[in-house]
C-alpha cells in the first residue's frame, strides 16, 4: 500500500472513489469546488492498494478557538469492495502522522446521521463524539 498527496490532474480518479460517500455530487460540481477549495488549503490523500485508488481522503488545516490549530477530516471513504480492511485505518494514522508534522493539537472529523454505521469504526479508532452538527439550509 502507498499514500500520497492526489494531484489536481487526477480529479477524475479520485471522483470514482469519492462518489461512493457522496453519490449527489457531480464530477463539474466536485471538480468546482475543489478548485474553490484550494485557498483552504484543502488536500486530497489517497491510499493505493495494488496500484488502483482505495481509499480518498480531502483535509485542510484549520485553526479556531475549541480545537486551536488542527487536521480537519472532510471526507474519508473506501471502495465498497475494499471496506472492512486496514484501508481507512492505515489512512487514519497516516493522516494522524501528517497532522502531527504539521504541529497540530488533534485531527477532527464529522460524520453525518446517513453513515452511522462508520461512527463505531472511529470510536475504536480512539474518536470520541463532541456533539452534534446543526444544518439550517437556505
Amino acid at each position: 500500500m502507498q499514500i500520497r498527496e492526489i494531484h489536481l490532474t487526477e480529479l477524475e480518479e479520485a471522483y470514482e472513489v469519492l462518489k461512493e460517500l457522496r453519490p449527489e455530487l457531480t464530477y463539474d460540481a466536485y471538480e468546482d469546488l475543489v478548485y474553490e477549495m484550494r485557498h483552504q488549503e484543502y488536500k486530497i490523500f489517497g491510499l493505493y492498494h495494488q496500484g488502483q485508488l482505495s481509499t480518498y481522503a480531502g483535509v485542510s488545516v484549520q485553526v479556531n478557538l475549541y480545537y486551536r490549530r488542527h487536521l480537519f477530516i472532510y471526507d474519508l471513504v473506501t471502495k465498497s469492495e475494499l471496506r472492512s480492511r486496514v484501508h481507512a485505518q492505515e489512512m487514519l494514522s497516516y493522516l494522524e502522522d501528517y497532522a502531527k508534522v504539521l504541529q497540530c493539537s488533534c485531527l477532527v472529523l464529522a460524520s453525518d446521521s446517513i453513515t452511522l454505521d462508520a461512527h463505531p469504526f472511529y470510536e475504536r479508532g480512539g474518536y470520541e463524539k463532541q456533539g452534534h452538527t446543526f444544518l439550517k439550509l437556505f
